[in-house]
This record gives structure tokens, sequence and C-alpha cells, in this order.
């Protein structure tokens, strides 16, 4: 089965209306992190931020991104993992944008330097069957109202100096750091009652491995590591969209938060996701460009 997106668009209109009355990043420091983003460039650091300010810079930086890409495909939650949390001074996730062309398909091969400052990380994706998911309350209710179910390899960009430096706030005015990733072969999700409880069951309890060319593990995590049960991602995204008047859509991309450590590319290495436990799941590969070497033969 192959993995066919739908395009969605929203207006920008809705993110500029987000926060509006918060002290933003101001637009001359937004149009220089659109500009370096485009040029796979570092920017200056971003002063710590309130929740306010980091949602009205995310929305000004938004209008620009979506400029500057055809349609939105979706969202994205971060800082799902409590480890991941604890790395940018936080205790909830945060949220961003999903743009067309983002999305790669399994194999891709791009140079270790797609971004500024570039990361991997296990993730994965659910595609939204029903809007009724808007209402979930349980992952029970989320696997009734999506489609698929989608293993995925983030490549976030952090895109500043100094990511350490990053507040949540400021994760969440960089579109927490959407970039790229590459999406395996989709899971059908199950219709019936019995194969449902089964699915759920075993996104709670599965073991996510990234391994490198050789297989050795890089790093590896469990399903429950995010926010208890993956799908609870969904539940928390929706209600966090809700509150800016933004709902998820039939078609809509979800983008669940890290399994893994965040880690660096480097050329010539080859990430592999494995999803152990997972019924119907099957690895997923990114591939990143090896070095050049320049010189003249003998």
């Amino acid at each position: 089965m192959k993995l066919k997106l739908a395009l969605i668009p929203l207006s920008l209109a809705v993110f500029c209306a987000t926060a509006a009355q918060a002290a933003c990043l101001s637009p001359g420091e937004v149009e220089q992190l659109m500009q370096n983003y485009l040029r796979l460039k570092p920017s200056p650091n971003i002063a710590p931020l309130t929740d306010e300010e980091g949602a009205c810079s995310r929305a000004r930086f938004n209008a620009l991104l979506g400029g500057h890409f055809e349609k939105v495909i979706g969202f994205k939650a971060g800082l799902t993992n409590p480890a991941v949390q604890k790395r940018f001074g936080t205790d909830k996730p945060v949220w961003g944008v999903l743009y067309s062309g983002m999305i790669l398909p399994d194999g891709a091969t791009l140079p270790a330097r797609f971004g500024a400052r570039p990361l991997f990380e296990a993730d994965m994706l659910v595609r939204v069957r029903h809007a009724d998911i808007n209402a979930a309350r349980n992952p029970a209710q989320v696997l009734e109202n999506i489609d698929q179910i989608i293993p995925f390899i983030e490549l976030p960009d952090l895109m500043v100096e100094n990511p350490g430096a990053l507040n949540g706030a400021g994760v969440a005015a960089i579109n927490v750091g959407a970039r790229a990733g590459v999406a395996g072969e989709p899971i059908a999700a199950p219709v019936f009652p019995e194969q449902q409880r089964e699915m759920l069951q075993a996104l709670a309890d599965m073991s996510v491995r990234l391994t490198d060319n050789s297989g050795n593990e890089l790093a590896s995590g469990k399903g429950s590591d995010i926010l208890g049960h993956p799908l609870n991602a969904v539940i928390w995204i929706a209600q966090a969209l809700q509150q800016e008047n933004i709902r998820l859509r039939a078609g809509d991309l979800v983008s669940l938060g890290s399994f893994s450590p965040l880690l660096p590319p480097k050329a010539g290495l080859s990430v592999t996701a494995t999803y152990i436990g997972l019924p119907g799941a099957k690895p997923v590969r990114v591939n990143f460009q090896p070095p050049v070497f320049s010189g003249q033969s003998d």
C-alpha cells in the first residue's frame, strides 16, 4: 500500500489570529528566521518565551512558511516524550504545522546537512479518517477515527545557533522544527473491536529501535514513552488546535512525537526504524549522502 497524502489547505488568517496580543518575535526577526530556514543557516538564538509569545511567533512564522509551501497536510506534536521535554525545560507538548513536500518516501536519501541544525528521531504518523477525532478522549476513540498508522523517521531542524538554549515555547516558535521526514508503508487501522483492542495494546507495548547501516542500535524507546500511549498525542494536539479555532480534518496527517532521543545525522549513515511488536509494521529507512572526496588520483 502506498502512502497517499490528502492536501488540506488552511487559511493563513487562522495562523495569524493566534495569540494576537502576545509579545511575538518581531516581523523582522521572523523574516530573518524564514530566510535562514531557506538557506539552511542557523538563526540567532531565541530568548526564552512565554507560551503566548511562542504561539504568536509560531503564527507569524507559519504565515511565511505557508507562502513557501503549497499546502498544509497536517500537524506535528512535539515534546511528547518526557525525556525530550526535560531537554527543553518544559513539562508539556507543543505543536507545529506539516506542509506538502515535507514527507518523503521510504528509502529517501538526503544530505546530512538537510537543515541548519538537522536531527533525526523515531516517530509515527497517523492519518485522520473522520473529523469526529476532534472529540476523542481516549486512544480507542482516536483509533476509530484514523485509517492509517505509518512508520516514520522525522527529520527535524532546530534552526538556531544553540538549540540547547530553546525552551518549550521557543520550540513552538520555530514550528517545532518541522523540516522533513521519511514515511514507511502504512498499516490499515483495524475496524473490528477485537483487532482494535489488540492494536491499542500493541501500540503501547511496542519497542521502537533505530539502527545504523550495520544493524547497530543507535537509540530505542517504547510506545508508552509518548504520553503513556502514542495515540494520546492525537488527543492532545486536537484539543490544543481547538483552542486556536483549528480542527483536524479527514486526510490530515498527525506526527505523534519522538520515541527516541534526537540524534545528529552523519554523511554516509543509513538509519532504520523498526517497530517490534506492532502487527503489520515494516521498517522504514533514511539514507544520508556519503561524504564527497576530492583530489587528484595518482
